[in-house]
């Protein structure tokens, strides 16, 4: 299991990247640099939080998770 100091982590690395990628496409599409930052930070928003709620749920489902292999016992 993951811990929140690392989910958090990898919320933000993604959304930075995220952004970065909504806003260009936005500023392409409209040619508008203040549309494209306005739209970029509200995706970034909402997606930040949906995101890393998705991560913590996906860390209680046990699906595709190899078990942990047991330790070596010595006597």
């Amino acid at each position: 299991m993951e811990s929140h100091k690392r989910s958090i982590a990898k919320t933000v690395s993604w959304r930075v990247w995220a952004t970065i990628i909504t806003a260009v496409v936005t500023w392409i599409m409209t040619g508008k640099l203040e549309t494209a930052l306005t739209v970029g930070l509200i995706d970034t928003s909402v997606k930040f939080f949906v995101y890393f709620f998705h991560e913590r749920m996906w860390n209680k489902i046990d699906y595709g998770r190899m078990p942990p292999r047991p330790a070596e016992y010595e006597i």
